[in-house]
């Protein structure tokens, strides 16, 4: 992996590491508070590794529609979705309910602070 992206991806679990309890955000919302709004995706590979790091709520992180498209990274089949059930986050067909409600914008909430 080149440096670069290993640069990247630690940035991405500091901005996931600050996502509260109870709340969501998308990979492209971490993307384009990082400056790289067109790298949703490679925020989405930076996520799947991240089950095992300490301090990182991988859960909390979804795609821009509430569908848990990452679930099949953790042990179980459900576990995603019990993770976020038990932070009083409803999940339905593997979407969040609500998702306005849940969501949190680091582009607005961090206001430049990484």
């Amino acid at each position: 992996m080149k440096s670069d992206n290993k640069n990247f991806f630690q940035k991405v679990y500091e901005v996931a590491s600050q996502i509260p309890e109870g709340r969501v955000t998308s990979y492209g919302a971490i993307a384009k508070y990082l400056g790289a709004a067109r790298s949703a995706r490679m925020v989405g590979w930076a996520m799947n590794g991240a089950g095992n790091i300490e301090n990182v709520p991988a859960h909390r992180v979804v795609n821009k529609a509430g569908l848990l498209t990452g679930k099949h990274h953790f042990d179980g089949t459900n576990l995603m979705q019990q993770l976020l059930e038990n932070e009083g986050i409803e999940v339905i067909d593997n979407q969040i309910q609500n998702l306005e409600k849940h969501f949190w914008d680091p582009y607005k909430e961090l206001k430049g602070e990484l």
